[in-house]
């Protein structure tokens, strides 16, 4: 009697399980585009140096699409800006999806909603620029130590130029 009641429990166990495993809808799929690392090598060389070529030592940072860092450059004499506030601008670019500058003219207006209540690793402030294939973020580039924030995304969108012609 026992036999039979645990075979009938197994096999009614196995029947329902199986029959919700058959309804189920498959897990959705997500792809998107990924900067490769010697995209971001390159990226980071170019602001690098196109900063360089106006007298600008800075630091540099390449974060993917989730803001972690693919490539930090950090400059050469005394330290300035610190590559803490690149890695934070890259990060912003790259989540946000928008440069730092719009970023901060979003949060500055009043009564504007700041996710940089929430988050911690957001920075105001220019010199963070998305890197986008198409429509698509696929990452960041931010560089700080120029005079100005102005030529800190100067410098960031020579090092996008460089590479725009493979974002596809």
């Amino acid at each position: 009697m026992i036999r039979s009641s645990v075979l009938l429990a197994a096999t009614a166990l196995a029947t329902f399980t199986g029959f919700s495993a058959w309804g189920a809808d498959p897990l959705p799929v997500e792809t998107h585009k990924v900067l490769t690392a010697a995209l971001a090598v390159e990226a980071a060389q170019a602001a690098m140096a196109a900063c360089k070529a106006q007298g600008y030592n800075v630091s540099v940072t390449v974060a993917d699409r989730l803001g972690t860092p693919k490539v930090l450059i950090v400059r050469d004499g005394p330290p300035g800006v610190g590559p803490e506030v690149t890695r934070r601008k890259a990060y912003t670019a790259a989540v946000q999806r928008v440069s730092t500058a719009d970023y901060t003219k979003r949060v500055t207006t009043p009564g504007a909603f700041n996710p940089g209540q929430f988050d911690a690793q957001l920075a105001t402030g220019a010199g963070g620029v998305p890197i986008k294939a198409g429509e698509e973020t696929i990452g960041g580039i931010a560089v700080g130590g120029a005079p100005g924030g102005d030529k800190d995304e100067a410098c960031a969108v020579a090092g996008i130029d460089k590479i725009k012609d493979r974002l596809n």
